[in-house]
């Protein structure tokens, strides 16, 4: 499978101190909702903070999330923004997160004032629609033991951090959100989680999961 680059959405210390002058700083508890589905798109987010999921609600209340998880550094919330859309998914706080709040009309304003802002949308833009194919094909090709995973490695990459256990991930995910992002039931989580326990490819201490061999890992992604 390729090998997306999330680098590439991150902005760095200038290009976020621009885009701060802009906005307002808001404050979102774990689990509280940024937007909805349905709700007019017209405003962006810098996340400073925290980590955010990007999910749907289907007819029977299941929710089932859509694309990667939301990093601190990036902007999410753009591409409804910019097209005077409404949402099509709900946004929601994994965590205690902060936000930077930018309005349409003056995140355009910014865009025309900073180009090399501009350029970083268009490659989060770029990025995000290949993560979305790549997530389809993850789905079409991968059993459910590949597709978790390949989700516990994406989090150590992204959210990991070196401990003597292991690579602790460093947010807590239940079984039930771990479930929405793999497309299965949370009883088949647990029960695989317990199984890369046994085999010692993973840790778990206090709730908090550890990458212990990612070869073992990676055996499992066929």
């Amino acid at each position: 499978m390729e090998n997306i680059n999330h680098n590439a959405l991150t902005l760095d210390e200038d290009e976020k101190n621009f885009i701060r002058e802009y906005g307002t700083v808001v404050h979102y508890s774990k689990g509280q909702t940024i937007f909805a589905e349905g709700d007019t798109a017209d405003r962006v987010y810098l996340i400073e903070e925290g980590f955010v999921k990007i999910y749907r609600i289907t007819p029977d209340g299941r929710r089932v999330t859509v694309g990667s998880m939301r990093t601190s550094g990036q902007l999410m919330g753009l591409a409804e923004t910019l097209y005077h859309g409404e949402r099509t998914c709900f946004a929601g706080a994994i965590n205690d997160s902060t936000l930077v709040v930018v309005r349409r009309v003056r995140f355009e304003e910014l865009l025309i004032q900073h180009p090399t802002i501009a350029i970083k949308v268009a490659t989060t833009l770029g990025v995000r629609m290949r993560e979305a194919e790549a997530g389809i094909q993850e789905m079409v090709y991968f059993q459910v033991p590949g597709r978790l995973a390949m989700l516990l490695l994406k989090m150590s990459e992204r959210a990991g951090i070196e401990t003597e256990t292991g690579t602790k991930i460093n947010f807590r995910l239940t079984h039930e959100e771990i479930a929405c992002m793999i497309g299965t039931s949370r009883q088949t989580v647990t029960s695989l989680l317990n199984i890369f326990r046994q085999e010692h490819s993973i840790a778990i201490e206090e709730k908090e999961v550890y990458i212990v061999d990612i070869d073992k890992l990676n055996k499992w992604i066929v």
